[in-house]
């Protein structure tokens, strides 16, 4: 039993770790970070499960503990414990939430799978129902991402183990392609990842034409420099002016 504890923690850390190298190779960092294990640890499963019954919002049945939910717009109650004990996995949910209320965030956003629509009006209702305020929790959906590499769909399997990394993509593309792609599209919209475009040094890639005329305008603050003229008070409406196709095709 110890060992497999062991091999379980070791596994855990390395998983984070490996995410974590993930998330700053894409040029993302996460200053906290809450593990289930800890909510457990401190008792605020109990905490949050305290509260809803001091508010007289859970009761039970069939041997089980439920949540009435229904009471704040959800379509029915949902169980909190079930007959052998054992939590939910809504309970940690609750409790992680509640955590966010107690650490003093304006804004609290979760991000959702898109078949997790069903989900949202119960979780609006524990924190109702613990007397928080429900309009501080923002919901973004993300949609799944295709990805096409020599016109075809890259073809995933979780069962048989075929998928492509974050760090895979990021290797191919760089991380300037990748961001933006991913943000080319709103969250709850599908997103069509073509990696030969991504690569491409040519207009139709956005990202190229952007680094183009990025350093474009680097050359032109240098040269400003150069003859000592003042950019910080430049119109641009000046721009308008460039009508030539010498002046404004690269």
């Amino acid at each position: 039993k110890d060992r497999l504890e062991k091999m379980k923690n070791f596994a855990l850390e390395e998983l984070h770790k490996m995410q974590l190298e993930s998330l700053q190779k894409f040029g993302v960092d996460f200053e906290n970070w809450m593990s289930e294990k800890k909510l457990r640890q401190e008792g605020i499963l109990e905490e949050a499960l305290s509260y809803l019954a001091e508010a007289k919002c859970t009761y039970e049945n069939d041997d089980a503990v439920w949540f009435c939910s229904s009471k704040f717009g959800d379509e029915k109650d949902r169980v909190l414990i079930k007959s052998d004990g054992n939590p939910t996995y809504f309970v940690p949910d609750i409790a992680y939430h509640l955590t966010k209320y107690q650490r003093g965030f304006d804004t609290m956003i979760d991000v959702l799978g898109p078949d997790h629509h069903g989900y949202v009006p119960r979780l609006k209702a524990a924190i109702q129902a613990l007397g928080l305020d429900v309009n501080k929790l923002e919901v973004v959906y993300l949609q799944h991402v295709n990805l096409f590499s020599g016109g075809k769909q890259v073809k995933m399997s979780k069962r048989a183990g075929k998928i492509v990394t974050m760090d895979e993509v990021i290797d191919e593309v760089g991380k300037d392609a990748a961001r933006y792609f991913f943000i080319d599209r709103r969250p709850s919209s599908h997103l069509n990842f073509d990696l030969e475009l991504a690569k491409s040094a040519s207009n139709e890639n956005p990202v190229y034409y952007i680094q183009y005329a990025h350093a474009r305008i680097s050359s032109i603050r240098k040269k400003a420099k150069k003859a000592k003229i003042n950019l910080k008070n430049f119109d641009t409406k000046l721009l308008r002016k460039l009508t030539l196709n010498e002046e404004t095709e690269p």
